[in-house]
């Protein structure tokens, strides 16, 4: 394997975590395969904030951008693909992918292997939530809390972390009642803590979202009641698609994401992770990038450690 690899290191994943690393692997001279499924969770984001240069992007275009910086060098490829399995051979990996969008399928071996795959994101069933996400609704305060200011803001979700997300989302707008959508998440004392911050909590079912060509009016409770909102953020839940590295026996938390250390080495030898599908999560596309730079740093230097072994 040391010296009949296909490639030095194959990222799943095309969002800005697996470009960002891309990218760096490249620029060390690494023979670098980008495999992405072309699924991204912020699909439906009209604009990405926060994100240095690029405040106001579409995500989408973001990710088209890092795609055509990556593929510019001569040593890396990106194609659109839905890996299979990962699994080890001697000194390495094997990779298989189902080719997306007309692309043929691989079947590759590679020294290494970074996750950057993220997550999927499941939004709670309500009616016609998905008319308003991206435009009215959103999931990220740090990216869409600014053009919310001073709305009245809906904080909808059926998740225990429900008291946190209320009152951060009381940084932007003074006006925040809290949905639980009939799930009862909320505690009599959280409650009352709320109440102490001006945010009410509305523990009926939402039955749908009100208003037109996206700009909302209010929530439509199963009651018939409607509670006027101009905006709102929904606590989704996450969920992890790592079926492709079932053989491998790595290291996964409570919540399904790969363990890492600090320098996002996975419990397997040779296998790596950055961004959402670690620990903590779903965060900026900026702090993405970020730990995709830092994933592959890691690898390089892990290569130069294994070449002054093998001297």
């Amino acid at each position: 394997m040391t010296s009949q690899a296909d490639v030095d290191v194959v990222v799943v994943g095309g969002g800005p975590a697996g470009l960002s690393a891309a990218l760096n692997l490249v620029r060390a001279r690494q023979r670098v395969l980008v495999l992405d499924g072309n699924r991204p969770r912020n699909a439906a984001t009209l604009h990405s904030h926060g994100f240095l240069t690029r405040d106001g992007i579409s995500p989408l275009e973001l990710r088209r951008m890092g795609r055509d910086e990556v593929a510019s060098y001569d040593d890396a490829e990106v194609q659109f693909a839905l890996v299979d399995q990962v699994s080890a051979v001697d000194g390495g990996f094997r990779v298989t992918a189902t080719g997306v969008r007309g692309a043929p399928d691989r079947d590759v071996t590679t020294r290494r292997v970074l996750v950057a795959a993220g997550l999927r994101e499941v939004l709670p069933t309500i009616g016609n939530l998905r008319a308003f996400y991206g435009t009215a609704l959103h999931s990220c305060y740090e990216c869409d809390g600014f053009e919310k200011a001073g709305a009245a803001l809906a904080v909808v979700g059926e998740s225990n972390d429900l008291p946190e997300r209320a009152l951060h989302a009381s940084v932007w707008s003074d006006d925040v009642i809290v949905f639980t959508n009939g799930v009862g998440t909320i505690s009599d004392d959280d409650e009352r803590m709320l109440a102490a911050h001006g945010i009410a909590v509305e523990r009926r079912v939402v039955a749908e979202f009100v208003g037109e060509r996206a700009q909302l009016t209010g929530l439509k409770l199963a009651d018939g009641d409607v509670v006027a909102r101009t905006a709102g953020f929904v606590r989704p839940r996450w969920e992890t698609a790592l079926g492709y590295l079932d053989g491998l026996g790595v290291e996964t938390d409570e919540n399904g994401l790969l363990v890492v250390d600090a320098d996002h080495r996975t419990s397997v030898p040779g296998l790596y992770a950055a961004g959402d599908i670690t620990p903590p999560g779903p965060e900026q596309l900026i702090v993405a990038a970020g730990t995709g730079a830092q994933a592959s740093a890691s690898i390089v230097r892990d290569t130069v450690a294994a070449r002054t072994l093998s001297i």
